[in-house]
């Protein structure tokens, strides 16, 4: 995979980036996008999910903005320093206006921050981003402080996961985002239409404002693939993401079709219940109620070593991907030299569950989306082939993304399949939500739906959160990812590719972080 520059953080020095020149906005331009997945919510600071994300990103904005490469840009911040090892300015744009025209100011900023911990019943939440924070100090109108409790040279890279809005909406419900009454950003576009289920449909912002490229953008959730194809090719759509592999070199042949992709950042891993000594869908071969087998590191570990990844990617994603040894690809910071997919074997894996007590294995359910990820269902019946092969007889429960999540939050599974990415380019963002020990109240382990936990893993996590030293963070960053690996804290499966397809005369920018963004596609 392509190596990423590092992120750096230079106290005392001012972070610049510019900001990018508005590109002409054509009148009478509509842009029609077909998305892979659906949303939960319009409220951006609702889940931490992508499908929610990438939507909200082009309505709203943060202090800090990711660029394709997941890079740090300026957002509705034109500059920000650390001050000290605890403090962080930031300097607002002065032409930043919300859509209905307000001034974007520091408090405005400072009432966003205080929202996110606040928003109710969010299956994943964003408090994570902010939980550093001790104190937001508005300084004047343009200029805010921000205290962190300890130092935290990571906050640019987690506010750029926030997105910011007006004061009079710090109160407001995620309900009143999905009716649309709440829907007021800083964005290139500005909302127009929901259709749950259906479409999102946005109208440029203010011209001068918004670097808006389209008049109009409709936003169309086609989780089916060969729906979402088919709509592409029939010219009911301009530009469609997450591109079946299994349609990726027939469309490459195929003169109405112009393809884009880019290595993302985005794993497919396994959730395990560690905690309940009794779990609702770990059984014995006769189906009796058995203790937990997932508790037992050894069954953990012949699950992973029953995993042939490379035959994953080469024959069910025919290619597009690669396999998983750990939660970040090559090239992101705290990414671990050296810790590879682990290759498949079976007998090691029957072996480990004999010296476990399970010479004869155990039924067990595994849990999955069939129309988030690029062939979830697949990959989910394959995996429980390979489970069954070792000795492990498994079945697969599929369901749409709306109702999974939902209900493997509330932990009503034993195993389950998810994806995450490195939303602020570096490990700690996948590292914290999913393998630090649940508390809500800090809002760790907010992602960590099978309760795993480790002392050593949290003392190495914090320590990086709070060491500035680049070098130093990655070095502990490295220790807990090899810590929760080994111990099989969540089991990584593979990467994914990103990729696009548009209709000709279309062009499609590829992002690393998988987002389809308006902005992104040109004509």
């Amino acid at each position: 995979m392509t190596t990423r520059p590092r992120l750096r953080t230079a106290l005392g020095l001012f972070l610049l980036a510019p900001l990018a020149a508005v590109p002409a906005l054509a009148q009478d331009s509509t842009l029609r996008v077909g998305l892979g997945a659906n949303i939960t919510s319009l409220d951006p600071h609702f889940h931490v999910i992508g499908s929610n994300s990438a939507l909200a990103r082009n309505m709203f904005d943060g202090l800090v903005n990711q660029d394709d490469r997941q890079q740090l840009v300026a957002g509705l911040a034109s500059a920000w320093r650390a001050v000290d090892d605890t403090t962080w300015e930031f300097a607002l744009r002065p032409d930043a206006r919300f859509h209905n025209g307000a001034p974007v100011e520091a408090e405005d900023v400072a009432a966003s921050l205080r929202r996110v911990p606040n928003v109710r019943n969010s299956p994943s939440s964003f408090l994570p981003f902010v939980r550093a924070i001790a104190a937001v100090e508005v300084v004047d109108a343009r200029t805010l402080r921000i205290r962190t409790r300890e130092p935290f040279p990571l906050l640019p890279n987690s506010l750029s996961r926030i997105a910011i809005l007006p004061r009079t909406l710090e109160q407001a419900e995620t309900a009143d985002f999905n009716s649309g009454k709440a829907m007021i950003g800083t964005g290139p576009y500005r909302f127009a239409a929901y259709t749950p289920g259906d479409r999102v449909e946005m109208e440029a912002a203010q011209p001068g404002q918004s670097g808006a490229t389209w008049a109009k953008v409709s936003f169309r959730f086609l989780p089916n693939n060969p729906g979402r194809v088919a709509a592409l090719l029939a010219n009911d759509v301009d530009v469609i993401e997450n591109v079946p592999t299994t349609d990726v070199e027939r469309l490459r042949k195929d003169s109405r079709v112009q393809l884009a992709s880019i290595a993302s950042n985005r794993v497919m891993y396994l959730h395990l219940d560690h905690e309940r000594e009794q779990s609702p869908f770990v059984r014995g071969r006769d189906g009796a109620a058995i203790p937990n087998a997932l508790r037992d590191a050894r069954v953990r570990q012949a699950l992973s070593l029953a995993i042939d990844r490379r035959a994953l990617v080469a024959r069910v994603m025919d290619g597009e991907g690669t396999a998983a040894g750990q939660l970040v690809p090559e090239g992101y910071f705290g990414h671990v030299p050296g810790l590879a997919a682990p290759a498949a074997d079976l007998n090691a894996a029957r072996r480990l569950l004999g010296e476990a007590g399970l010479p004869n294995g155990f039924q067990l359910t595994l849990h999955a989306p069939n129309d988030r990820y690029p062939n979830d269902e697949k990959v989910a019946q394959v995996l429980a082939q390979m489970w069954t092969r070792a000795g492990i007889p498994t079945k697969v429960e599929a369901q749409p993304g709306n109702i999974y999540f939902t209900r493997a939050s509330n932990r009503e599974y034993s195993l389950i399949m998810g994806g995450a990415a490195a939303e602020t380019g570096e490990a700690s963002s996948v590292l914290r939500p999913l393998l630090a020990s649940f508390n809500a109240e800090r809002g760790d382990g907010s992602g960590n739906r099978g309760r795993y936990s480790n002392p050593e893993f949290d003392r190495l996590l914090g320590e990086a959160l709070r060491t500035v030293d680049d070098a130093k963070r990655e070095a502990l960053l490295r220790q807990a990812t090899e810590l929760a690996i080994r111990e099989n804290g969540v089991i990584p499966v593979l990467f994914f590719a990103n990729s696009w397809a548009t209709r000709p005369g279309f062009t499609y920018r590829p992002r690393t972080d998988g987002w389809t963004l308006a902005i992104n596609a040109t004509r």
